[in-house]
């Protein structure tokens, strides 16, 4: 009954409600000692937590609630979407009617390539700016697997062209983002193609098109310190601002949280004025 109460708040986008609910409930200490059509629900349940924590513009939320479901590989199957093929032969005849019950019907099911979208997009979000953060950094951790292994992918084609699936355009997007080129970035994510395969099928449209914009701004702002700092011995905030399309404020805000957080060796000076090498 909690999860389904879950599920009823994180539908309609009462994130904080649905995640506090969550948490108070502990499902997730004991949930691999329960029935497979509770571990489905439960499942489903986090997918859902996840998809909502996107639309509210929570990344890191919205990555660690779909983690476990994308790095398994077999989301079809743990959502009570399908059977894959290739357990077939370890099931008897009894087995597989028992888990061709368990399937949720197909009116509930829930799009796997928008759910795999949303991931990529927040892993890229959340990989690129701490790639260019840890460039040269032996011990650098791997926030998500799956998202590497699509860049790896992106890499070894020999002859690239324009961006045709979902991932492609997504893999577009994140070489866009290492360079700070946010509007590049942003016309992979946000165009027809992707529209139609993802972005339209979320309830509230334009408030998601817009958060992402604004994300893929403030990421790309955060990539660009990062790689091109040391190019600079000064830089205005008016100049960033003008670049990626951001309010003074909001520039001066992220550069401060990178400074307090350690993240870059710079000052700032009275009047708003970005010093890149002033620490060094």
């Amino acid at each position: 009954a909690i999860l389904c109460h879950i599920y009823h708040h994180a539908l309609h986008s009462r994130w904080y409600q649905a995640r506090d609910l969550m948490l108070m409930s502990h499902l997730q200490d004991n949930i691999q000692h329960a029935d497979p059509p509770v571990q489905i629900l439960y499942n489903r349940t986090m997918v859902q937590l996840g998809i909502c924590a996107f639309r509210q513009g929570m990344i890191k939320d919205a990555h660690n609630a779909l983690l476990d479901i994308q790095s398994s590989g077999r989301a079809k199957e743990l959502l009570g979407q399908g059977l894959l093929m290739r357990n077939m032969q370890e099931r008897n005849a009894e087995q597989e009617k028992i888990e061709k019950r368990r399937q949720v019907p197909f009116h509930m099911h829930i799009n796997l390539e928008l759910l795999e979208c949303v991931y990529l997009v927040s892993a890229m979000l959340l990989e690129i700016p701490y790639m260019a953060a840890h460039e040269f950094d032996a011990r650098r951790r791997m926030i998500s697997k799956q998202f590497h292994h699509q860049l790896r992918v992106g890499e070894r084609q020999p002859l690239l062209g324009p961006p045709e699936s979902m991932r492609e355009h997504v893999v577009a997007a994140s070489k866009a983002m290492k360079m700070g080129d946010w509007r590049t970035c942003h016309s992979f994510i946000i165009n027809e193609k992707m529209n139609s395969k993802v972005w339209d099928l979320f309830p509230e449209v334009q408030r998601v098109r817009e958060m992402l914009v604004r994300k893929i701004q403030e990421e790309s702002l955060r990539t660009y310190l990062f790689t091109y700092s040391s190019v600079y011995d000064s830089i205005s905030m008016a100049t960033l601002s003008e670049m990626f399309e951001l309010e003074m404020p909001t520039v001066h805000s992220i550069i401060s949280k990178m400074i307090i957080n350690e993240e870059l060796m710079v000052g700032l000076d009275v009047s708003s004025v970005y010093i890149c090498d002033y620490f060094l």
